[in-house]
């Protein structure tokens, strides 16, 4: 296993950081964010391949299934920040997207000893998750080859879950699992041992990338809109009608009263506004465009 990981791009010492303990502070940060731009680029070219796992995902979310990510460690804790912010910011059932860490709910902040090298631990917590054909399964591992994480992705594969490697080297273990990769290369990190930096860095765009697209395309958003938030607090309210205004372009006192009238409901309100209908009608015209606000709006010509 040493020897491997030698090989490993995520395991090389980065020519350009070598003497970065003899810098003072402000070039320590100039030299990591010089380091830090290499991402975008580097994800750039992936695109077709995280076009291609966003369209999985979409499929599960049409066909009643999930996306559930799973890593060890820092891969985790990523899968489980991106799963926890989609129902506040997209309104959905907690149940749609959920991250698993390799040694349950106590290695979000403090290490398991040996979780992630547990093969059959990642298999079980597939099973553990009822994962099956409708789902779509993201295995997430800087290096490529954790063993609770390959585990996982062979298991939710003989389930019938898509499944999708998001890695940071090039022809990894994962490649004979996953029915899609993205191998999110960004080069040797600032410093040598930890992967929390550059590849958490581009893990973490990847994932934001997969749920915004996926939510854009089961009608979550309205124009560049997040129309589906929940309200849960005042500062959400305040976004919440604030929306509603930017997609009407109504008064403030229409606004209110649509905020009051539908219960909250953002995409209620704003096609309340729009089509000129009351609580009822907008539901109706929101469950026949399958929940696009566009799609309830359109034929009245306004909305656009």
């Amino acid at each position: 296993m040493s020897n491997l990981l030698n090989e490993l791009t995520t395991e090389q010492a980065n020519e350009r950081t070598r003497e970065i303990d003899r810098l003072p502070t402000e070039d320590i940060v100039k030299l990591i964010n010089q380091e830090d731009r290499l991402i975008a680029e580097a994800l750039r070219q992936l695109t077709p391949q995280i076009a291609a796992a966003a369209d999985l995902i979409i499929q599960s979310f049409r066909s009643g299934g999930r996306l559930l990510y799973v890593g060890a460690g820092t891969s985790g804790r990523l899968g489980i920040l991106d799963a926890s912010e989609c129902p506040p910011t997209f309104g959905t059932d907690p149940s749609l997207v959920v991250g698993i860490i390799a040694g349950g709910s106590a290695a979000i902040q403090t290490a398991v000893e040996g979780a992630e090298d547990n093969v059959e631990l990642g298999a079980s917590d597939m099973d553990e998750h009822g994962v099956g054909p409708n789902d779509t399964v993201v295995g997430i591992a800087a290096s490529g080859r954790t063993p609770y994480v390959l585990g996982a992705m062979k298991r939710a594969k003989a389930l019938g879950a898509s499944v999708v490697g998001l890695c940071n080297n090039h022809h990894t273990p994962m490649v004979d699992i996953a029915d899609l990769m993205i191998e999110a290369v960004v080069g040797p990190e600032v410093i040598l041992g930890s992967t929390r930096l550059k590849a958490g860095t581009a893990q973490k765009l990847v994932l934001n990338t997969l749920t915004t697209t996926a939510m854009i395309r089961i009608g979550k958003v309205y124009g560049n809109l997040m129309v589906d938030l929940q309200p849960s607090n005042e500062k959400l309210v305040y976004r919440a009608k604030r929306i509603i205004g930017m997609a009407t372009q109504a008064t403030q006192d229409e606004i209110d009263e649509a905020y009051r009238l539908s219960g909250g409901h953002v995409k209620k309100a704003i096609v309340m506004i729009l089509a000129g209908v009351d609580k009822d009608g907008a539901a109706a015209l929101l469950e026949q465009s399958g929940g696009f606000v566009r799609g309830a709006v359109q034929p009245t010509g306004r909305g656009e």
